[in-house]
């Protein structure tokens, strides 16, 4: 008969048992996160993203649009369109050929002018030609998955969410603040570790950080704000560039 285990042994089983579903680690400390994220803040005060829209419903189809395509590209095409079309239902009543010839300068345009008039009418069958407000219910539409439901909720009812794209999926590898293999596990930890008074704006500081700074091909450590801090073994100097809050040609201290 086995012998019960005492106390002792019992605690250290407790908390070797979750080592196989144990949670990502960032590399980086409470204090450290905080510091690259207020030093975001004050270069970015009020971060906007870059896709061009009249309200929630034009920015969830900008969205559903900017899939493998450059926001640019996206807002060339859609201004025209969301002068005739800015709700479900006018968009639904322009027609699956007519919104295919307003776009047709976008990558798989004719899947997406048919996943835009889908999702306009499952937004007047289901919601009351609404965009609803959570996200149990945005991926409920053709064409919208969890991204951009986080992008929505978070850019038209400023709720904290984390829209995790290819900029911010490597940004977390590569300096290792939020290491994961695919958008979710990025997500997750990057929603547990940036600080509540900063969640509003993050995904937006991450995304512009990584479109113009921390670049696919090269990161251009001279003008990143936290290079002093990144822990990235690709980084090329440990002096960060000087603190400007975007438009303003005075420096203002990192420390």
């Amino acid at each position: 008969m086995e012998k019960p285990k005492s106390k002792k042994a019992a605690a250290a089983s407790q908390r070797k048992r979750p080592a196989a579903s144990r949670r990502r680690r960032t590399l980086y400390t409470p204090q450290e996160i905080d510091e690259i994220f207020r030093r975001f803040s004050v270069q970015r005060t009020e971060p906007k993203g870059e896709l061009e829209h009249v309200n929630a419903f034009t920015l969830l189809v900008a969205v559903v649009l900017s899939a493998q395509a450059t926001d640019a590209g996206v807002n060339r095409a859609t201004r025209a369109l969301f002068a005739v079309a800015d709700t479900p239902e006018k968009m639904r009543a322009l027609g699956e050929e007519a919104v295919g010839q307003h776009i047709r300068t976008i990558g798989l345009w004719r899947n997406k002018a048919r996943n835009v008039i889908a999702l306009s009418q499952g937004l007047i069958r289901d919601f009351g030609g609404e965009v609803p407000q959570t996200r149990e219910e945005l991926v409920t539409l053709p064409g919208v998955g969890r991204k951009t439901a986080n992008v929505v909720l978070n850019m038209s009812f400023g709720q904290p969410t984390m829209a995790v794209d290819t900029h911010i999926l490597r940004i977390g590898n590569r300096i290792g603040l939020a290491p994961g293999k695919t958008p979710e596990q990025v997500e997750d930890t990057l929603v547990r570790i940036i600080p509540d008074k900063y969640m509003r704006h993050a995904h937006h500081w991450l995304i512009l950080h990584g479109r113009y700074v921390c670049k696919a091909r090269k990161p251009d450590c001279p003008a990143c704000v936290i290079a002093d801090i990144c822990k990235s073994p690709e980084k090329t100097t440990s002096t960060p560039a000087p603190l400007v809050p975007i438009g303003d040609p005075e420096p203002l201290a990192a420390q």
